[in-house]
């Protein structure tokens, strides 16, 4: 079985889609409609640096992803199953039919003008430990208000939480032996529980909009699981403030017996982690549906 993996913010470049706008005019125009600008322009030439704020960089990283997947249509079959690591979702609903690429941006340009007025916040990943040793830690350094945002793989965990909180954590991973941190380059605290009044905003936003049911499984970041025909929008309000359960999503691929990764993204971001996974389900047994722990409950959706 094929998957196809698509790269969320943070894979961005300067430079990116360079090889793909003259191919697909008919993307480019909409996209430019939609967003009252020239992507071209925003994705090379990076006016103003605005391709590292979230407010552009969902839309543009969305529409790259879109234009490097329908070349891909266009080349051959597409996968047996998707997923995509948080902004990434969205492209792989696109690529499951579950709404058409200007609706898909419609919703990316909303979600991306939340998220960035999400101001005071930050996220840092840590490499090394397991998410149970990185909870212990943040209650050892007294760091409450800060939650796990991404659970990567068995070793890398993003947190996130207010600025002000970062230092402590910062030094209690320096002080951990075989551990080590690197802050990231985001302007709120994502995928956190300071992110639930843009959840519910977005969820507003979201009851607007028509979604088909996936014709490909989608393996949702909120769940680890596949999308339910009728849960798209609940899903996509509660990713916003929920931790992306990357690792658990490489997993599920694995038990679903997919051999083979692609991955969709300006850089390759995705491929280490799941070329990660696949060693570690190579020695580790995967436990039989039945038997695997429920995930965590999201926060509750939006009026």
């Amino acid at each position: 079985m094929k998957a196809w993996l698509f790269a969320g913010q943070g894979a961005q470049r300067a430079g990116m889609g360079e090889e793909l706008f003259d191919r697909f005019p008919e993307y480019v125009a909409a996209a430019d409609r939609v967003l009252g600008e020239s992507v071209r322009a925003l994705c090379l030439d990076d006016p103003d640096g605005r391709l590292n704020r979230t407010r552009w960089t969902q839309p543009a990283l969305y529409v790259v992803n879109a234009l490097a997947c329908a070349e891909a249509l266009a080349e051959g079959p597409g996968p047996d199953v998707l997923a995509g690591h948080s902004l990434g979702e969205y492209n792989a609903l696109l690529a499951a039919g579950c709404f058409d690429f200007e609706t898909g941006l419609r919703i990316v340009r909303r979600r991306g003008e939340l998220m960035g007025e999400a101001d005071g916040g930050a996220m840092l990943a840590v490499v090394g430990l397991a998410p149970d040793a990185v909870r212990a830690l943040l209650d050892r350094c007294g760091a409450a208000d800060v939650d796990l945002a991404n659970l990567n793989t068995a070793t890398q965990v993003v947190v996130s939480g207010p600025a002000g909180a970062m230092e402590a954590v910062r030094a209690a991973v320096r002080a951990t032996p075989g551990a080590r941190c690197v802050p990231l380059a985001a302007s709120g605290a994502f995928h956190s529980r300071h992110m639930r009044p843009a959840q519910e905003r977005f969820a507003v936003f979201l009851s607007t909009v028509e979604f088909r049911p996936p014709r490909i499984p989608v393996i949702a970041n909120v769940t680890g699981r596949p999308y339910p025909a009728d849960g798209v929008p609940d899903l996509l309000a509660r990713q916003i403030a929920a931790p992306v359960r990357w690792h658990e999503t490489l997993r599920e691929l694995v038990r679903r017996g997919v051999t083979e990764a692609r991955e969709f993204g300006p850089r390759p971001v995705l491929r280490p982690m799941w070329e990660s996974v696949l060693a570690e389900t190579q020695t580790v047994p995967e436990p039989a549906p039945e038997s695997r722990p429920a995930p965590a409950p999201g926060p509750p959706p939006a009026p």
